[in-house]
């Protein structure tokens, strides 16, 4: 285990995140591309995640506000994102998490989904992490590629400064160089010592920010890899953006882990899992 003691827990619908408990899956694709495919994915996880018993938070983000390029697909906007949200909650009994990126974001977002997600670039703005932790909805705080994890307990006691301490810390890899991350294993008994749950995000950890000029390259064949060692290590939950077809999402293709490969993956994280929180 990642800790000397069990951790606090953060429940999340009917769900628990830390305190020894097997891991989380937040899954989906990058961006929210059409209401069909939103849909379809979040049926898709939810029908492989009850099968292998995998509590199971559907990710996709109606804007992604940082892209490489300003000619990318960034989403469909808040308004049609979020109704589409609402209607995965409903169809397909998820729970969901998307991005926020400004405070009136984060008041408007908190009345339909579970999670809100500061993005890794975001995860200093003081408005931002106090507007999130007073909607009382769950915070992940993606930390900053920028950032040594010992940085990450600032920011946690900035939502928790609003009396919400439903806070989970997600770690995304670290700038190695020009367009390169690398993922570091001591960040997570590091970040772990905050209290709260620790994610990993295997999938953008394996990016090449800005690595094909005009949009980010990535190293897909190492996604799984990495999970299983952050699996080993003992984490609360895994990251994963998921897709049925990589090579046409609309947003990050060379790092989207294929759907038709996960159920592999995720059997041998939960055998990890176990052996870890022994």
């Amino acid at each position: 285990m990642i800790r000397d003691a069990i951790p606090n827990t953060v429940g999340i619908g009917p769900i628990v995140c830390g305190g020894n408990q097997p891991f989380i899956l937040i899954a989906g694709p990058c961006v929210i591309e059409s209401h069909d495919s939103a849909l379809y994915h979040a049926e898709a996880l939810k029908t492989l995640t009850d099968r292998l018993g995998i509590p199971f938070i559907y990710k996709s983000s109606y804007d992604k506000a940082n892209r490489t390029s300003g000619e990318s697909f960034r989403g469909l906007g808040m308004d049609e994102g979020l109704a589409i949200l609402a209607e995965a909650k409903r169809q397909c009994s998820v729970l969901v998490l998307t991005d926020v990126h400004s405070p009136e974001e984060a008041r408007a977002a908190a009345d339909t989904v579970d999670v809100l997600q500061i993005p890794a670039f975001l995860c200093r703005q003081t408005d931002l992490l106090l507007a999130a932790g007073k909607s009382g909805r769950v915070v992940n705080i993606k930390k900053g590629q920028f950032l040594a994890p010992g940085d990450m307990s600032p920011a946690a006691a900035k939502v928790a400064s609003t009396g919400n301490q439903r806070i989970l810390l997600t770690e995304r890899g670290v700038s190695f160089g020009y367009n390169n991350l690398v993922s570091d294993f001591r960040s997570l008994p590091i970040m772990a010592r905050t209290g709260y749950p620790v994610v990993y995000d295997a999938t953008h950890s394996v990016q090449l920010p800005g690595g094909q000029g005009t949009m980010s390259g990535g190293q897909r064949e190492f996604i799984a890899p990495l999970a299983r060692a952050a699996v080993a290590v003992g984490v609360d939950g895994v990251f994963m953006e998921v897709h049925r077809d990589p090579e046409r999402a609309l947003s990050d293709s060379a790092t989207v882990f294929p759907l038709a490969q996960l159920e592999s993956v995720l059997r041998t994280l939960q055998a990890l899992d176990a052996i870890a929180k022994e």
